[in-house]
């Protein structure tokens, strides 16, 4: 007797776990359920400019959308080492996927490139790293914008003229490709560049720097910035010096936010500014996709004896 006894005790504990570890299990769900959502890891590179306050808030209104999704962000302080310990802390914690927007180009691209070697899925959001031990790129051509900005600047100033040109950060890829493509757009004008700053994207550093341009140049036609906020501390800096030259200095900026560069122009401080989509949107999308391992077809290539060496043929 005392034997059943005990046999039916530990049938009911028995019983009393499954029923629980089962209860568990559903209650967990299928990744990407409500119940289970998709941890994704957004490590922006700082706050400090709009245009990556209104790139989060793009981000977060996607996801809002979509109710398995909890995305889990870190801000930078526009610091590197800040940044890189950001990444690491993701890999680490074993997110589902990993979006960044980096500060700089090479100093992300070893801590971008842990994460994906480990399986999770990296989406690089604005600024490029080297390499390509990533899953996906998302940006728009700055080199285009640049371009176009510098073919307007001609077009502007009759073809001729002295220009400042404030630059954001010259470490970071949009600075660069923004740079080069200016260049490219004003080749074969007579507008020379008289001074140019690196003002890391910033307001203040933008204001400090043309004031210093200010004071060495008298005839200054033109200020063509990297972003709205510089573009606006320039012609901030004009005005402030009380001489009425922001009146006689067209001034140009990329990004176009709304409420930022193009109030700018509605106000008229701003003769033109050039769009730079967030991508924040987009990231939540390709996050998705990726996640739900839809459109991810691989291709095939032809080799063959005339392109065996040089990696073949895509098809």
């Amino acid at each position: 007797m005392n034997r059943f006894r005990i046999l039916g005790a530990v049938l009911a504990i028995a019983a009393l776990i499954c029923a629980s570890g089962c209860g568990k299990q559903q209650a967990a769900g299928p990744k990407g359920a409500a119940q289970n959502p998709w941890v994704i890891g957004m490590s922006q590179c700082n706050l400090g400019e709009p245009w990556r306050v209104q790139m989060n808030a793009d981000i977060k209104a996607a996801a809002e959308k979509h109710s398995g999704l909890n995305v889990l962000y870190k801000d930078a302080q526009n610091n590197t080492n800040t940044q890189q310990s950001q990444v690491r802390e993701f890999t680490a914690q074993g997110v589902d996927l990993i979006i960044v927007s980096p500060k700089e180009a090479e100093p992300l691209t070893l801590p971008i490139a842990e994460a994906f070697r480990k399986g999770i899925p990296v989406i690089v959001l604005d600024r490029k790293v080297a390499g390509q031990e990533y899953t996906k790129f998302i940006g728009a051509d700055n080199v285009k914008i640049g371009r176009e900005a510098g073919k307007y600047m001609v077009k502007l100033l009759g073809g001729k003229g002295s220009i400042v040109e404030l630059k954001g950060l010259m470490t970071s890829t949009p600075g660069q490709d923004r740079h080069n493509g200016f260049t490219e757009g004003i080749k074969g004008s007579r507008i020379k560049i008289i001074f140019e700053a690196d003002c890391k994207w910033l307001e203040p550093d933008a204001r400090r720097e043309m004031n210093s341009a200010l004071s060495r140049f008298p005839k200054i036609d033109a200020v063509y910035a990297h972003n709205d906020p510089q573009a606006h501390g320039a012609y901030m800096a004009a005005k402030q010096e009380g001489k009425g030259r922001e009146k006689t200095i067209k001034f140009i900026g990329i990004d176009a936010l709304p409420h930022e560069g193009v109030k700018y122009v509605k106000d008229g401080v701003l003769a033109a500014t050039f769009q730079y989509p967030t991508g924040g949107a987009e990231a939540i999308d390709s996050a998705l996709r990726i996640l739900k391992d839809e459109d991810m077809t691989l291709g095939t290539r032809i080799f063959t004896k005339d392109n065996a060496a040089t990696g073949g043929k895509a098809l």
